[in-house]
C-alpha cells in the first residue's frame, strides 16, 4: 500500500467564516496553504513554504519564492488567467500601471487577511486623486474575484467599498465653441485638422485612430461604412463597430492616400496611441485649448449624438461602449443644460402664467443693467 504523504509544520485552523484553512508553521514562521490539503495546489504552497523558511528568501509575483496566499502570489496566478491574456497589449500595461505599485507595497500581506478597511485604507491614500482611486478600486476588485474563484475568500472586501466620486472622469468635453476655435487655427488638409475630425465623427479612441485606414471603409448598397473592433476588447468578446460615414468626414479622408493609415506621419508610418497624444496636446495648446483633448473628442461625438436625439442604444452603436452605464455617463451632463430649458418652455407656455417671456427677458435686462451701475 502506498503510504499517505504527510507535511511536517501544517496545521488546519478555522478562519473567520468558519471554513476550515491549512497553514504552515515553524516558530514565527506562518505560510498560508489553503483548504484543499495534500491537494497539487497545496503541495506547490508547502514545499514554497518549506523552502523560504529554509532560505529566508522572498521575491516578487511569479517568482520561484513568493510567498503562498499572498498578494504576490495572487497578482502571479491572475497574469496566468485566461481573462488576462485575452487582454490586448495596451490594455495589460495600463492595468500593470496600477496592480505593480499595489503588489510592491502590499506583495507579502496574505490575501486571507484583507478585509474591508484595509481596502479603503489602501484606497484612502489616493483620496487626493479620486480617479486613480477608483482605477485601483476596479483592479483589485479583479484580483479579488480571482482570490474568490480560486477559493481563497469567501468575499471581495473591494466589492464592499464604494467609488469616489468625482467631477466626470477627468476628461473634459469639448464644446462647439472650443471646436469652432480648434478648426480656426488648423485648416483643412493639416494632420490636426484630419485627426480631429476623424474622432469627432467617429467616436474612436486614440487606439483605434490611429489603425484606421482605407482598409477599414467597406462598400456597401447605401454607401460606404466604417468598420473595426475596439481594442480595448477586440480579444475578450470585443465589440465590432459598423457606422455609415459622415459627409463631413468623407469630404477629409476620401482623397487620402490608399496606402497607409489616415493618421500616418509624414514619412508614412502609422502613429503610435501615446504618439497621437502628444501631437493632440500640441495642436490644441496651439489653438489655446488647455483642457481638451483626444478623449474629450469622444465624449463630444456621444454629446452631439445625444443632443441629436440619438438614445443610448443608437450612441453605444456608433461608439463601441459595452454598457448604458458608459454611455450615459458621457451624456447626461451634456443633455441637462437642454432638458432645464425645455422644462422651462413648458413651464412658460401654462394657461394663465404670470409673465410672458417677453416681460422676463426685459425684466432681466432691466435688472442687470441696474445691477451693474451699482458697481
Amino acid at each position: 500500500m502506498k503510504k499517505k504523504r504527510t507535511f511536517p509544520g501544517a496545521s488546519a485552523y478555522a478562519d473567520r467564516h468558519g471554513t476550515r484553512r491549512w497553514r504552515y508553521r515553524k516558530g514565527g514562521f506562518s505560510r498560508e496553504l489553503g483548504t484543499d490539503y495534500g491537494s497539487e495546489e497545496f503541495v506547490r504552497r508547502y514545499e514554497a513554504a518549506v523552502q523560504e523558511h529554509r532560505t529566508g528568501r522572498k521575491a516578487g509575483a511569479g517568482a520561484a519564492q513568493t510567498v503562498p496566499g499572498s498578494i504576490n502570489d495572487l497578482v502571479a496566478s491572475y497574469y496566468r488567467t485566461p481573462e488576462w491574456r485575452n487582454l490586448v497589449e495596451l490594455t495589460k500595461k495600463t492595468y500593470k500601471g496600477v496592480i505593480e505599485p499595489f503588489r510592491l507595497e502590499h506583495g507579502t500581506k496574505l490575501v486571507v487577511r484583507m478585509e474591508r478597511k484595509h481596502v479603503m485604507a489602501i484606497l484612502g491614500k489616493k483620496a487626493d486623486t479620486p480617479a486613480a482611486a477608483n482605477n485601483l478600486r476596479k483592479r483589485l476588485g479583479q484580483l479579488f474575484d480571482h482570490a474568490i474563484a480560486l477559493d481563497w475568500i469567501k468575499f471581495n472586501p473591494a466589492r464592499l467599498t464604494k467609488a469616489y466620486k468625482i467631477a466626470g472622469d477627468g476628461f473634459h468635453t469639448w464644446d462647439e465653441t472650443e471646436i469652432a476655435g480648434y478648426f480656426e487655427e488648423h485648416e483643412p488638409g493639416t494632420m490636426a485638422h484630419i485627426a480631429v475630425t476623424l474622432m469627432l465623427y467617429t467616436g474612436a479612441a486614440r487606439v483605434d485612430a490611429v489603425k484606421l485606414g482605407w482598409a477599414s471603409i467597406k462598400a456597401t448598397a447605401d454607401g460606404p461604412r466604417l468598420q473595426y473592433t475596439r481594442q480595448k476588447t477586440q480579444k475578450s468578446n470585443g465589440v465590432p463597430v459598423s457606422i455609415p460615414i459622415h459627409p463631413d468626414l468623407w469630404k477629409v479622408i476620401r482623397d487620402l492616400p490608399k496606402d497607409r493609415p489616415f493618421l500616418a506621419t509624414a514619412y508614412g508610418r502609422g502613429r503610435t496611441a501615446a504618439g497621437l497624444g502628444n501631437k493632440m496636446r500640441e495642436w490644441c495648446d496651439a489653438a489655446g485649448l488647455d483642457e481638451c483633448s483626444a478623449h474629450g473628442l469622444r465624449k463630444a461625438c456621444a454629446r452631439r449624438l445625444a443632443e441629436a436625439g440619438a438614445t443610448p442604444h443608437e450612441i453605444m452603436a456608433i461608439t463601441g461602449h459595452k454598457t448604458l452605464a458608459e454611455v450615459q455617463r458621457y451624456t447626461q451632463a451634456a443633455l441637462r443644460e437642454g432638458l432645464a430649458d425645455s422644462a422651462m418652455q413648458k413651464l412658460l407656455a401654462r394657461p394663465n402664467r404670470e409673465q410672458t417671456v417677453v416681460n422676463l427677458v426685459q425684466w432681466f435686462a432691466n435688472n442687470s443693467s441696474n445691477h451693474m451701475k451699482g458697481q
